[in-house]
């Protein structure tokens, strides 16, 4: 079997788990707060999400024709992948892409389970550079562009990471303090029943520009594989199929909810009321929709964590939990290092072993480390049901005991054992 064909199908394939991957775990950026206040049921909001996302990845193609190449230096200037990754129908630059996209699954799992909001772009970006770096060097990562404008690792992907959240939580403090000041003196619940039915928009908005953000970078990624292997050659414009592809990929995984981040972002950060949710979302939407115009691939993830701290912030008096943000924080500075270590071990072992059985073996870690860490989930699942349960500093909550003062029997001495309790089972993701 011809290997570079071969390793072009596992692209593809990765490339959509990815997307499918970044979908459930950024569901929570546009809906965890209109969950959190009640404005929509919890599987009414992740469908309407889906189908936004949906709509959304097809309306830009901005971030898709430029985001790998802000990263690492394996396009000229056309887009087109450099003839010396085009040897043998670019299998060379087709096992980095594979490695990269590896590396950013397995943190984007890692988090989820963990429930905390990282950022599946920087994971991407993190295992394509981790992928350069050991099949190609440290030059080859474009890590500041040519110096005549902001590119590269430290313009395109630091940047915005450092300014995008700054900015949001900015414009969130600011909003939710002037809706708290207008609204002054209006009943409590008129002013809750008022803005859900606004956050209903908003949250509508935000999802439609992660649609327009996240998506384009799969799709810029397969379409890099395609150029590779020479089975497309338009660097101006991203196949019909693929845009297809992936907006379907990344609206399944909204749809299925990623009800462990919604919970951390809806209920760990600030116990948010529907002003504060309608001030986050508007403040999400439009630095994402400017980003997405801009070409950026920034991190909605930062985005929507600095609008909800933002509106923490400006409402007196509300609580705001530091030490759930502090570990957020902590995510996101390992993010890219993370996800490029993961990326460069999965080359050396793709490398070492080669060819066929050198992807395959790629493949399979990838699928032996998901299947672990969706087994493990299920031990403190996380669903619609128990999304909104009151937070106790776990992203799992625990199960109320329906019996008073329960004793296991095997901590007295010559009991019965109970009769097995059967749960009926929840489906989470």
């Amino acid at each position: 079997m011809d290997v570079a064909l071969l390793l072009v199908a596992l692209v593809v394939i990765t490339a959509l788990a990815f997307d499918f991957t970044n979908g459930f775990h950024d569901t929570g950026n546009a809906m965890a707060t209109s969950i959190a206040t009640g404005a929509l049921k919890p599987k009414t909001a992740v469908a309407l999400s889906a189908i936004l996302n949906l709509v959304g990845a097809f309306l830009s193609v901005e971030v898709a024709l430029t985001v790998t190449n802000a990263v690492v230096k394996v396009q000229d200037k056309t887009g087109a992948p450099r003839p010396e990754f085009l040897a043998d129908n670019g299998q060379a630059l087709l096992m980095i892409v594979l490695c990269g996209l590896v590396g950013g699954i397995i943190w984007n799992l890692l988090t989820w389970l963990l429930g905390l909001p990282s950022s599946s772009s920087h994971a991407l970006f993190g295992g394509l550079i981790g992928a350069t770096v050991a099949g190609l060097g440290w030059s080859h990562v474009n890590w500041a562009g040519d110096g005549s404008k902001l590119d590269g690792v430290l313009g395109k992907v630091v940047l915005p990471a450092l300014v995008s959240p700054v900015v949001a939580g900015l414009v969130a403090t600011i909003g939710t303090w002037l809706i708290f000041k207008i609204t002054d003196g209006v009943a409590e619940k008129y002013k809750e029943g008022g803005f859900r039915w606004g956050q209903i928009g908003t949250a509508s908005l935000v999802s439609l520009a992660h649609g327009t953000n996240d998506a384009q970078k799969t799709m810029g990624v397969i379409t890099l594989a395609l150029i590779a292997y020479g089975s497309w050659t338009d660097t101006t414009s991203i196949p019909f199929w693929v845009k297809f592809a992936c907006a379907a990929a990344i609206a399944l995984g909204t749809y299925l909810g990623g009800w462990r981040i919604i919970r951390t972002l809806g209920k760990g950060l600030v116990e948010i009321s529907s002003p504060q949710g309608m001030a986050a979302e508007s403040a999400s939407a439009a630095v994402i929709l400017t980003s997405s115009h801009l070409g950026f691939a920034l991190s909605t993830t930062h985005v929507a964590t600095g609008s909800i701290l933002g509106t923490g912030l400006g409402r007196p008096g509300a609580e705001v939990r530091w030490g759930v943000a502090g570990r957020m924080l902590a995510a996101w500075l390992i993010t890219l290092p993370a996800a490029g270590i993961v990326g460069a071990l999965t080359w050396w072992i793709g490398n070492t072993v080669g060819g066929i059985a050198g992807a395959v073996v790629v493949f399979g870690i990838l699928v032996t480390l998901a299947t672990y860490m969706w087994q493990r989930s299920r031990k403190a699942p996380v669903d619609h049901n128990n999304v909104n349960a009151d937070w106790d500093g776990n992203v799992a909550p625990t199960t109320p005991a329906t019996t008073p003062a329960a004793v296991p029997a095997a901590a007295v001495p010559g009991a019965a054992a109970p009769a097995a309790t059967v749960t009926a089972p929840t489906r989470e993701v």
